[in-house]
């Protein structure tokens, strides 16, 4: 009752703060921040630090650093290839460069997982929920023979084994501790390992990874784990997440343990009558004015608030994105949303409406090829920009949304390109792209 009260009162809010003012003006005043970043921009961030390193020299360059730099020289020289089995070219910035380091990611890399930690928020595989990816992570890494070593000083990365939603279920919700004491929690924890191993001091912790999806995961590692390649849901480039340093974890929305491929696929594009579906809460302050402007607008605009959360409500759910051309991806309370890669389950393609959101495997995909980007200031114009999209390009995104679904499935066994695999590229990528050459 609470939070429809304040939906509603926001609503209001939203409703009388359109009629008096212009919409830029009053998305602008609900807006946390003060700029949106352009994927132009954000395209322009990656190549200037595939350009200049911003990792932290060690004195001197142990055999893992060159290797690293080997395969960065690799992977700027590699063979063209234009049409690889098993990959969509189109969809990738560069098709070359990316199945080159690939494949010596398959060849070489190796990882330590620190053992260090306790459960329940270490070594604790969550396989269910909106935060799954975590756990998912977490038990495919765990359990790798081909990457993971067991001496450290074979290895070119290092994993921190825990799961920051269930450091805030174990601590938080217990003992009503804040973030800046969930902080502290883990600068204890990299202190242990500082102490205990030398591969963290020796580079500042550059060489170390997290993987984290829950919307503090940003907040709470942004301080003494800063020069991490931090794997985050939250990749809110306006708040501290660095492109071509950290990456994007995909928000899988996962139901089923035991089948998380359950209900994979959608409708040919002839049989999508629905130009655009939304359904969800009222989170944040976009999709209030989603609503406002287009529920119950018009025929072919399926634009909805909540649905029920039974099984028919789920199918409901489902059936609508596998018959709609374009699936509203609209932010929440923060950047991320599941939405971006169910409408890629579900083969509908995403829009995207999340002022400085950084996609997924932003390092190596070219997401335009495959999605539409819309600012939060052109709502209004949401129909008008996807009308305006010709047929032979919308098939096209659509024939891209297909032929990258394998890079966003989680698999009990992985795969070669699949989610975990891309995830492990992404961190594998990055850190090659942070050594300098001397």
């Amino acid at each position: 009752m609470v939070t429809q009260t304040k939906n509603a009162e926001l609503l209001q809010t939203i409703s009388v703060t359109l009629n008096n003012n212009s919409t830029r003006d009053s998305i602008s005043t609900l807006k946390r921040w003060e700029r949106s970043t352009s994927m132009s921009q954000m395209n322009s961030l990656l190549i200037h630090s595939l350009v200049y390193s911003h990792s932290m020299r060690p004195q001197r360059l142990y055999v893992r650093d060159r290797e690293l730099l080997s395969a960065k020289l690799e992977i700027e020289n590699a063979p063209r290839v234009d049409n690889p089995p098993g990959l969509y070219a189109y969809a990738f910035r560069n098709i070359s460069m990316f199945k080159r380091s690939y494949e010596l990611m398959e060849r070489m890399l190796k990882v330590y997982v620190y053992k260090e930690g306790e459960k329940p928020i270490f070594h604790n595989s969550k396989m269910r929920g909106i935060y799954a990816s975590e756990g998912w992570f977490m038990k495919l890494i765990e359990g790798n023979k081909k990457f993971v070593v067991r001496d450290p000083r074979k290895a070119h990365l290092f994993y921190l084994p825990f799961s920051p939603h269930m450091l805030r279920v174990a601590m938080f919700d217990r003992n009503s501790h804040n973030q800046k004491e969930l902080a502290e929690f883990l600068k204890n924890y990299v202190d242990l390992v500082a102490k205990k191993y030398s591969f963290w001091n020796r580079t500042a912790g550059t060489d170390h990874f997290l993987v984290g999806c829950h919307d503090w995961a940003s907040q709470l590692t942004r301080h003494h784990m800063r020069n991490c390649i931090r794997v985050l849901c939250n990749s809110n480039v306006a708040k501290g997440f660095k492109i071509g340093k950290d990456t994007t974890l995909p928000v899988t929305y996962i139901r089923s343990a035991e089948n998380p491929l359950k209900e994979l696929g959608g409708k040919p594009p002839s049989e999508r009558p629905i130009l655009a579906f939304f359904a969800g809460n009222m989170h944040g302050y976009v999709r209030p004015i989603l609503l406002e402007f287009w529920e119950n607008k018009e025929p072919d605009m399926k634009i909805l608030g909540p649905m029920s959360r039974d099984n028919a409500g789920k199918r409901r759910y489902r059936e609508y994105m596998k018959r709609s051309k374009y699936c509203i991806c609209a932010r929440g309370y923060e950047v991320h949303t599941p939405r971006v890669v169910e409408s890629i389950f579900y083969e509908c393609v995403p829009v995207i409406i999340s002022d400085n959101y950084v996609p997924p495997l932003f390092e190596v995909l070219n997401w335009e090829a495959f999605s539409v980007f819309i600012q939060e200031k052109d709502i209004p114009n949401l129909r008008n920009i996807l009308l305006s999209i010709p047929e032979e390009k919308y098939v096209a995104m659509h024939m891209g949304v297909k032929k990258v679904q394998q890079h966003f499935l989680w698999h009990k066994k992985p795969v070669k390109y699949d989610l975990f695999h891309m995830i492990l590229h992404s961190v594998w990528y990055n850190r090659v792209f942070q050594m300098e050459s001397k």
